[in-house]
């Protein structure tokens, strides 16, 4: 008996220490980057009342959600090999959505054995389709190497 919890000790005690280190776990900030679009009416950053996003994945549209009383937003961008993802904006639920394209290439980045490889993008830029309530779009930082900086402005 006294062999057996012996043995019953070693291995519980063998099952906590061989539990996984941090870097089993991908959530510091390593993965992807999505990219920051923020708000302006005229020269000065803003609050939307409302605005529902879609993007284009290239399988199907996904609804990102709709937004209320917010300055900015996180879109996450294809991480395929196309060169471009489709953001559709809408501020009224009766208007048409606006189409922005956002073009980029990609770089790919490995970061561990649990993250794997992560998307950068480079010379990324923007073209607006059929302007609704969305006027115009302004470049902010042409890459996306983290979620720090605005990379465009939706002016409405």
């Amino acid at each position: 008996m006294k062999y057996f919890k012996f043995i019953i000790f070693i291995l519980a005690l063998s099952s906590v220490i061989s539990c996984g280190s941090d870097d089993d776990i991908c959530d510091s900030g390593e993965g992807t980057p999505r990219m920051k679009i923020a708000f302006k009416k005229g020269n000065q950053i803003t609050k939307i009342e409302k605005i529902k996003v879609f993007v284009d994945y290239g399988s199907k549209i996904v609804t990102l959600g709709t937004f209320s009383q917010v300055d900015s937003i996180f879109v996450p961008l294809r991480v395929d090999e196309s060169p471009f993802t489709d953001i559709y904006v809408k501020t009224i639920d009766k208007e048409d959505s606006t189409r922005v394209r956002v073009n980029y290439t990609t770089k790919g980045i490995y970061v561990s054995p649990a993250c794997g490889v992560k998307k950068n993008y480079e010379n990324v830029n923007s073209v607006l389709s059929a302007p609704n309530s969305l006027k115009s779009v302004e470049q902010g930082q042409n890459f996306i190497e983290n979620e720090d900086k605005t990379n465009l402005f939706f002016n409405f």
